[in-house]
């Protein structure tokens, strides 16, 4: 790996999302060698994968270069590889680029998406956990509307414009509100020679309630945004396949459709190597203690979405959201501090700022400890909290001068089929 020797302790850190970057930076300007490992050379603002897909935003200005963070910190090294192992006899991790020993691991490698074991659905819909996934979801739907203009079949053509979003959590209701702003505003302008009114969103969800763990009034005012946008909104309705044309249910209902998107769930993305009683087979969680320590293990931490912090309150962990990934990534780095000054760590304590959700264009939904509201100012609220948790100055400018530009003309500039995904899926790439 090409990282130098250091009279300093060496903490090795798995991920660069908001739990990795958030520990990243406690531990900057200390005495220590921090070594960051990413598959990809850049942080992705996640929330706001949704706009890339629908042509909102460029997917730069939601990414974040790690090594620009970081180019002025002293004993800080970024390498772009993939750990396949944790060696823990050897207190040592192995990649696809060589072999690195730490004195502390922090692992914080975030969550992929839940099939639940359905392979004919992990293999015909998409995903959307990153900016590349984002970016064929984007070329997906507008090369479905470039095909429905050239076939003569009705079924075909319907199938074409027939969108299934599978989950109805915030991933779901954002882009489910978002595909409905693109009906109302810009596909009709963009194909005046189609019937843009055949066009379908389905909102499947499992459950009898949409945005599960927020409010029942933010619940209540998701689905009627969104039913007003023209949405379908099942409810208590399973998804049980889908074979590339067909969404079957439990039940009669079923879906022709050429572009199904599964929002319905995550689980953690493990590393091989721990023992096994340190993971929970249900949600692929490591499970660890109030200090974030991996069960069994003196210095091995997971943070964010792979870790489980259980206790009587909170049974099955903390949600796997940025608020807690954040909170566990800057707690960890002041323990690892602690630890080597032999001063005492402190257990963590979930500060629950509140959760929220936009449905389009003055429509969004916020929960806060003390306050619940609705309408256009929590659409206001949701764009401040998302604009300020950016990373860098540049994208907060980008995304605010777009977010103002199609506010104003209703427009969203960057519907580009930049990589063809149709073809790539032809390819069997």
């Amino acid at each position: 790996m090409n990282i130098p020797q250091s009279s300093f302790p060496r903490v090795v850190i798995i991920g660069g999302g908001f739990a990795g970057l958030a520990a990243a930076k406690g531990l900057e300007k200390q005495e220590l060698q921090v070594v960051l490992i990413d598959k990809h050379n850049y942080h992705t603002f996640q929330p706001l994968l949704y706009q890339v897909a629908t042509g909102g935003l460029e997917p730069d200005s939601i990414a974040f270069p790690l090594r620009k963070r970081f180019n002025d910190v002293e004993n800080f090294f970024f390498r772009l590889t993939e750990v396949t192992k944790v060696n823990t006899e050897k207190n040592e991790i192995e990649t696809t680029i060589g072999n690195l020993e730490y004195d502390e691991l922090i692992i914080a490698t975030g969550s992929t998406t839940n099939f639940f074991g359905n392979t004919n659905i992990q293999k015909h819909t998409m995903e959307m956990k990153s900016v590349p996934q984002s970016l064929n979801i984007r070329s997906l739907i507008l090369e479905n509307f470039e095909e429905a203009l050239l076939t003569s079949d009705l079924e075909e053509r319907k199938a074409l414009m027939n969108f299934v979003i599978v989950g109805g959590g915030p991933t779901g209701v954002e882009l489910a509100g978002a595909l409905a702003e693109m009906k109302k505003g810009i596909l009709p302008k963009d194909y005046p020679d189609l019937d843009i009114r055949q066009m379908q969103i389905n909102l499947i969800q499992s459950s009898s309630c949409l945005l599960k763990g927020m409010s029942a009034k933010a619940s209540e005012k998701a689905e009627d945004f969104l039913i007003n946008l023209g949405v379908n909104v099942w409810k208590n309705l399973r998804v049980l396949d889908y074979d590339g044309k067909t969404v079957t249910t439990k039940g009669e209902d079923y879906f022709r459709a050429e572009t199904v998107i599964w929002a319905a769930g995550v689980k953690g993305k493990t590393i091989n190597g721990l023992n096994e009683e340190c993971v929970i087979e249900r949600a692929a969680r490591i499970k660890v203690d109030a200090f974030s320590k991996v069960v069994s293990y003196n210095n091995i931490y997971a943070i964010g979405d792979i870790a489980c912090m259980t206790s009587e309150e909170n049974p099955y962990g903390h949600p796997m959201m940025a608020q807690p990934a954040i909170q566990q990534g800057k707690l960890v780095a002041k323990n690892i501090i602690a630890k080597l000054f032999n001063k005492e760590q402190k257990a963590f304590i979930y500060n629950n700022k509140g959760s929220m959700a936009t449905i389009g264009r003055n429509k969004a939904v916020v929960d806060l400890p003390k306050w619940k509201f609705q309408g256009v100012f929590a659409w206001f609220v949701w764009m401040f909290v998302h604009l300020f948790s950016l990373i860098g100055f540049r994208n907060k400018v980008i995304v605010f001068f777009n977010w103002v530009y199609n506010y104003i003309r209703f427009d969203r500039e960057t519907r580009l089929i930049i990589r063809p995904y149709k073809n790539k899926k032809k390819l069997g790439e």
